[in-house]
């Protein structure tokens, strides 16, 4: 018999073990990574699969009683993984994924396996705690840390905060890491840069678990100079201090004043210590950490004067990387250009920069007239996710502007001397382009004409919801030096149709084949063939881009009038409007 075991797409059996019924199997790699589960351990972590694949079980699951990410140097699992020796413990703790612990007994043995050259075999099963550890961890007695004790906290501190630049996922591992370990409450008070003091995380220690108390949350009012309650001290830049709600208790000085004391009423909380957070150039927030009636006082001040240090680096680190992000992604969204007004021819665009950890890439698309009053069309991804990408990008989109204006010759002759020019005037390496002019024909018609360089395939949606991909005819990229003769397709475009021109930030997704993805994308372009530009345009992005993606996006749609609609202007007209 086999065990039942998930991986990535389905049912993958975990060939070569038995079948342990209750208890949960995970199946470590060289790295202790996750590459098999079975579905007890899904059942008992409170995860699927696809949540524990491919995901480092220390760093996902490994907790000490109290919820804390526990040291590696201090996880006897680890150190058996490592060892390559079996090891069994009779009581550890795996966090679920709804944030509750996992009290279990654990067996981690060697193992090798056709996928796994070197790697272990943990399997654990729920352990009933005794009554010596079966108790809320925050009413433990409060000792004082051992000296390895703060050196390991401040250790996973650093590594954890400085593992990420999103400044909220930084501040939710400041509180686990802080509470119940220190604290029943912790409270973040940041100041933003227009030098407004923000609430922004207040979280407690109720029941076993974290609660994010967003009630408590919000804008707080202005840090006045004259102020000498604890909280202004420390937005100020003043050395930490211990507090209570007996500070609080007289005439306020000010409303900032006002709102700690309701913050102290709320919470219950009879003792806080508030430390200053710092960045290298200012003063960035406040950190506080407060217990309730249960628990002594915290009054290691200099612990938290080093955990409020750390988190000032990290935080002072992810804001110029938000910072940075923004300048260029400004930049990239003002080199896009507008779309020109063109009787009877509708034209909208849409640009989506890629998620908030990743930077911004070369994605771009333009629209503008021909000489010989032709409009052009054209989408382009060039090589690279940063502020070069983004320059190397504009100077293709203002190379192709000047080759298609100063040449009357079809799309792919262009596109062949923008391949050209790449290679000596410009900065870029690789790029995607798909090049093409529409022309509007005798009695009515429309006729386009594109040339593709890699890049995704166009794709017509008709009026009556037919699609078509035109991907009949596609040349090597630009840049990449492939010695051949480039194509032309041609089609007619019917009345009313749309053509749907995009990045494979649209379509490409980490799990799925690029062939779900255009299915998908031709799908719903069908069912919303008949919407207005606009809104087809805002929900083909909510619908089709694929959840995992980690990439910009341009889109780019056109629809022609009726038949009976013109929008040729001659050649002077044209002229005035480029």
């Amino acid at each position: 018999m086999v065990p039942r075991g998930y991986g990535h797409g389905g049912l993958r059996p975990m060939h070569g073990f038995p079948e342990i019924y209750g208890a949960g199997m995970l199946l470590l790699d060289q790295q202790a990574r996750i590459v098999r589960v079975n579905r007890e351990a899904e059942i008992l972590l409170r995860m699927s699969a696809a949540d524990l694949l491919d995901q480092d079980a220390h760093d996902l699951l490994h907790r000490d009683a109290h919820g804390h990410t526990m040291p590696r140097t201090s996880c006897s699992i680890r150190q058996a993984f490592l060892s390559g020796r079996a090891a069994q413990g009779p009581l550890g703790w795996y966090e679920r994924g709804d944030g509750t612990l996992l009290p279990v007994c654990w067996l981690i043995t060697p193992c090798r396996t056709a996928e796994t050259r070197a790697g272990a075999v943990i399997l654990f099963h729920e352990c009933v705690p005794d009554e010596t550890t079966d108790q809320d961890p925050a009413a433990t007695e409060d000792r004082p840390l051992s000296e390895l004790e703060r050196l390991a906290l401040l250790a996973e501190t650093t590594t954890n905060l400085t593992s990420t630049l999103d400044v909220h996922e930084a501040l939710r591992r400041l509180t686990r890491l802080v509470v119940p370990r220190l604290a029943d409450w912790a409270v973040i008070d940041l100041i933003n840069e227009s030098d407004e003091v923000w609430r922004a995380h207040v979280v407690h220690y109720e029941d076993g678990t974290l609660v994010d108390r967003e009630d408590l949350q919000g804008p707080m009012p202005p840090i006045p100079q004259e102020s000498v309650m604890p909280l202004s001290w420390a937005l100020r830049g003043a050395a930490s201090t211990l507090a209570g709600p007996e500070n609080y208790q007289g005439p306020p000085d000010a409303g900032i004043a006002v709102a700690q004391r309701q913050m102290f009423e709320a919470t219950g909380m009879h003792s806080a210590a508030i430390a200053p957070i710092r960045g290298v150039r200012e003063v960035l927030g406040a950190l506080t950490l407060g217990r309730a009636e249960r628990r002594a006082p915290f009054l290691d001040l200099s612990l938290l004067e080093d955990i409020a240090r750390r988190t000032g680096l990290a935080l002072e680190n992810a804001r110029l990387y938000q910072q940075q992000r923004r300048i260029t992604e400004t930049m990239q969204r003002h080199l896009l250009p507008q779309l020109p007004r063109v009787p009877g021819l509708e034209m909208a665009a849409r640009y989506l920069a890629a998620p908030e950890a990743s930077e911004v890439g070369g994605d771009w698309y333009d629209a503008f007239r021909l000489r010989d009053g032709a409009m052009a069309v054209a989408i382009g991804d060039v090589l690279g996710h940063d502020a070069d990408a983004a320059a190397a990008m504009a100077q293709v989109r203002n190379v192709l502007r000047a080759l298609a204006w100063s040449y009357q010759e079809p799309p792919s002759a262009i596109v062949a001397r923008l391949d050209e020019a790449v290679l000596h005037v410009t900065g870029a390496s690789l790029a995607t382009l798909l090049f093409a002019r529409i022309d509007a024909g005798d009695g009515g018609g429309c006729r386009l004409t594109v040339s593709n360089a890699g890049h995704p395939p166009p794709l017509l949606v008709t009026h009556d919801g037919q699609v078509r991909f035109l991907d009949s005819a596609v040349d090597p990229l630009i840049g990449a030096e492939l010695a051949s003769a480039r194509q032309d397709i041609t089609v007619e475009l019917p009345p009313l149709s749309t053509l749907v021109l995009y990045t494979d930030g649209l379509v490409e997704s980490r799990v799925g084949s690029l062939d779900e993805g255009l299915h998908r994308l031709g799908q719903h372009a069908a069912a919303l063939a008949r919407r207005p530009l606009d809104t087809f345009c805002d929900l083909l992005l909510r619908r089709v881009r694929p959840d995992d993606n980690d990439d910009d996006v341009a889109l780019l749609a056109v629809r022609r009038p009726a038949a009976t609609e013109a929008w040729h202007l001659d050649d002077e007209a044209a002229g005035a409007r480029l």
